[in-house]
């Protein structure tokens, strides 16, 4: 009966898991409660099987959050525990490392979509198609009126703190690699640091912008476009600084490290992300510089 039973593969045959069907649940809660939240901010009503949700707005997406967040520490609770139980062989290492590459790709596409949409605009301003409440470009780039960010100030400076997280990023891999424990926290709270930094100087910028998101097309495609960048940047320094946490309790081993190179991966895509950013809207894209 035991040899019936004897693992003679490399694949990982999980148990029955009750994670992908809360996670609906929640990610259904999470959009109704969006929904109803975007519905009631433009002064519209929102019904669901008869019942009136827009007053319930903010309490629905409070609920799904806390569903998804719950189940996105379970869930990955069981796989590096999994791991520690010898679960996650070559082959399913690697299988991991292909859902990453993955899902990078999945993000680059939606960077593509914001890119497209800056690009169209910039690119053929006289043929702009003129939404409600969106200004004309005036047949330019910027369009009229719009004081842009100087790209040698504030933004070069998130350039180069962005770039040294990737160095320190880098230098915690390494030092995992070849087992130094104080390389590798080192690195990664430095890492983490910078990514704070980058967050802080992101958002000074934005409360400094002599543009805003509605009212023209500039400010929408900018917010978007960078907004979005931004937003990773948070996930990624979360992301990392999770890391941190299992590094400080010893998870981390030079043959198994997945958590860590995923979080490496992210952050370098988020890397060479800003750096198209920086080159397209705040170089190229760059007009008369604000006052301030």
């Amino acid at each position: 009966m035991a040899e019936a039973h004897t693992k003679n593969h490399d694949y990982h045959l999980v148990e029955p898991s009750p994670w992908p069907f809360i996670a609906s649940i929640g990610a259904f809660i999470l959009a109704i409660g969006a929904i109803a939240w975007m519905r009631s901010a433009a002064g519209e009503s929102f019904a669901l099987f008869g019942m009136e949700l827009a007053s319930a707005s903010w309490g629905l997406f409070a609920v799904g959050l806390l569903i998804v967040l719950y189940v996105m520490y379970g869930w990955w609770s069981d796989t590096i525990k999994e791991a520690h139980e010898g679960h996650h062989t070559r082959v399913v290492s690697l299988h991991l490392r292909y859902g990453m590459l993955l899902f990078i790709a999945s993000e680059v596409m939606f960077f593509v979509a914001w890119f497209w949409a800056y690009f169209d605009v910039a690119l053929f301003a006289g043929e702009a198609i003129q939404f409600s409440r969106v200004e004309a470009t005036g047949g330019h780039w910027p369009p009229d009126g719009i004081a842009t960010f100087d790209p040698w100030h504030l933004p070069l400076l998130n350039t180069l703190i962005l770039l040294c997280s990737g160095t320190t990023v880098t230098w915690a891999h390494h030092a995992m690699l070849h087992d130094d424990r104080e390389g590798l926290k080192w690195g990664l709270t430095l890492t983490v640091l910078l990514g704070v930094i980058f967050t802080i100087c992101q958002v000074y910028e934005y409360m400094h912008a002599a543009f805003t998101f509605d009212g023209n097309i500039y400010g929408a495609t900018f917010f978007m476009a960078t907004g979005f960048h931004g937003f990773h940047v948070i996930v990624g320094t979360i992301f990392l600084f999770v890391c941190l946490l299992r590094a400080l309790a010893g998870h981390f081993t030079a043959k198994q490290h997945f958590g860590f190179e995923a979080a490496a991966w992210y952050w370098h895509f988020v890397d060479v992300v800003w750096l198209f950013l920086f080159v397209a809207i705040y170089i190229w894209g760059a007009g008369a510089p604000a006052a301030h």
